[in-house]
């Protein structure tokens, strides 16, 4: 879960490659990267393409709207049991509720999974911020994200390049994911898609904060964070090493190959390294 695509869906010939770009999962957008007189187009253009596809659905999100197109949106695209939807804009608990109630029918009508559609939150209005707890235990959560464009755009924030200016948000989402037992957050897209070694340092940014996986807007930007999401071998190494260590020392505290004191809170950490590797694999 290291990379996410995000493909227009109303450009056949964009969503045609785009499952051997090598993200591990791919947004289907119906949102912004639709104008408002193509929506109709993207819904009847990603829905034949997911039901073409129906062998990869569990690496297919799609990006709804939500407004007035929601449930078209859901009805008309979710051909197949796919992993879910990103919900933009997502505020509150009402909104996850009648998404819940929506994606039950369409379970139902179809003959999908009950409960196999999952939801992604889109935190990206002042609103969501401040609802950001209560919408990490909603129904169907998978994981969050910030959309920070948006989100600057309602605040009023400028831009500095270091991402100061959202710090407060960036490490809400990560406290809001762990304290509702889902998984960590998805790090926001960056435009500048030309600069990938830009890009590989703020994966690495993002990753130290808690955010496991990258949205990329451009093809370029996947391979740059499927390596900066997968532990390295050195890492491993000494994940395994420290487990190790604190086993052989019957437990409590020890010491590892640094020098620097083992415990259990080091040692949870050093599990996390090791289940991620072992997804991964």
């Amino acid at each position: 879960m290291r990379s996410y695509l995000y493909v227009p869906g109303d450009q056949p010939e964009r969503l045609e490659k785009c499952l051997d770009r090598g993200a591990d999962f791919v947004i289907i957008d119906l949102e912004d990267a639709v104008s408002p007189e193509r929506k109709q187009i993207g819904r009847d253009t990603t829905g034949a393409w997911v039901a073409e596809n129906s062998e990869h659905s569990a690496k297919i999100w799609i990006r709804v709207n939500n407004t007035s197109d929601l449930s078209a949106d859901i009805h008309q695209s979710l051909t197949a049991e796919v992993a879910g939807i990103c919900l933009p804009k997502c505020d509150d608990l009402d909104t996850l509720a009648s998404v819940d109630l929506i994606l039950s029918n369409v379970e139902r009508e179809r003959g999908f999974t009950p409960g196999s559609l999952g939801v992604q939150p889109l935190i990206e209005t002042a609103t969501g911020v401040l609802n950001m707890r209560e919408i990490a235990t909603g129904p169907r959560i998978r994981r969050m994200l910030i959309g920070e464009y948006d989100l600057r755009a309602e605040l009023g924030i400028v831009n500095d390049e270091s991402g100061l200016e959202l710090l407060y948000v960036r490490s809400q989402i990560v406290v809001a994911s762990a304290a509702a037992g889902i998984l960590p957050p998805i790090a926001p897209v960056s435009t500048d898609f030309r600069d990938l070694e830009k890009f590989r340092a703020t994966c690495i940014e993002f990753l130290r904060m808690g955010y496991l996986g990258r949205t990329c807007i451009h093809p370029a930007q996947v391979d740059v964070a499927n390596k900066a999401y997968t532990p390295t071998k050195e890492e491993i190494e000494h994940a395994q090493d420290v487990i190790s260590r604190l086993a052989a020392a019957g437990g409590g505290i020890a010491v590892d190959a640094r020098g620097k004191m083992i415990d259990e809170a080091v040692i949870r950490i050093a599990r996390r390294v090791i289940e991620r590797a072992e997804f991964i694999s």
